[in-house]
């Protein structure tokens, strides 16, 4: 049987990209294809420091959000996830931040084995554990929930031998028309943008598995 690829393209400080990472692996359980599951970088704040920046400051300034828009859309996103297993816990003093290291590790993650449970631990240790992804050890610590070695983490976060390649990647998919996350991208040729339903994307996968099939 043909393996469909898909590729994510994410960042993980992006609620929506959980929210559709989630409804995908929910997609995933309920379709009968085989499947490769590739994460692809994209860092919506290339440019932020290392101390990152108070969420809703980051907020007003980059789209303009007021506090009650963003906790309308806080509100959304609570009850949306609780039907995929995403439990959003939006607390006040919650930053956003430069995640150009997340997505090093998780490029590491890819060769051995274990990317998708990397990308959902840092999710989770972001958006339900209150923990900042600017720090090295929280970076670690998903690393070994996800089943990966850490010490091998470690000496790829003080390396920096995956840098050049996120950054290759990370301007690659905005260079292909992906201005904003999450994007799926199956076998290399069909997009569908954005947090999809359950239902709508097992109708993709339906149809691309009597396509590969």
């Amino acid at each position: 049987m043909t393996t469909l690829r898909i590729d994510l393209v994410s960042d993980v400080v992006c609620p929506w990209c959980y929210l559709g990472a989630r409804r995908l692996m929910q997609a995933l359980e309920h379709t009968r294809v085989n499947y490769e599951l590739h994460w692809q970088p994209f860092q919506l704040n290339p440019d932020m420091d290392d101390a990152g920046q108070d969420l809703q400051e980051h907020l007003s300034a980059k789209y303009g959000s007021t506090v009650r828009q963003s906790a309308e859309i806080r509100g959304r996103l609570t009850g949306l996830g609780e039907a995929v297993g995403a439990a959003f816990n939006f607390y006040p003093q919650m930053r956003i931040y430069n995640t150009r290291q997340a997505h090093e590790l998780l490029a590491w993650a890819a060769e051995q084995g274990g990317q998708t449970e990397l990308a959902m631990a840092l999710f989770a240790a972001y958006f339900e554990q209150e923990k900042a992804l600017n720090e090295p050890q929280v970076l670690l610590d998903a690393a070994a929930q996800a089943g990966l070695d850490v010490t091998e983490a470690a000496q790829v976060l003080a390396s920096g031998r995956y840098q050049a390649k996120v950054e290759e990647q990370s301007q690659f998919w905005p260079q292909q028309g992906i201005n904003g996350v999450p994007a799926f991208i199956f076998q290399n040729k069909y997009l569908v943008s954005g947090a999809q339903e359950v239902d709508s994307l097992i109708q993709v996968l339906e149809q691309l598995r009597e396509e590969i099939a």
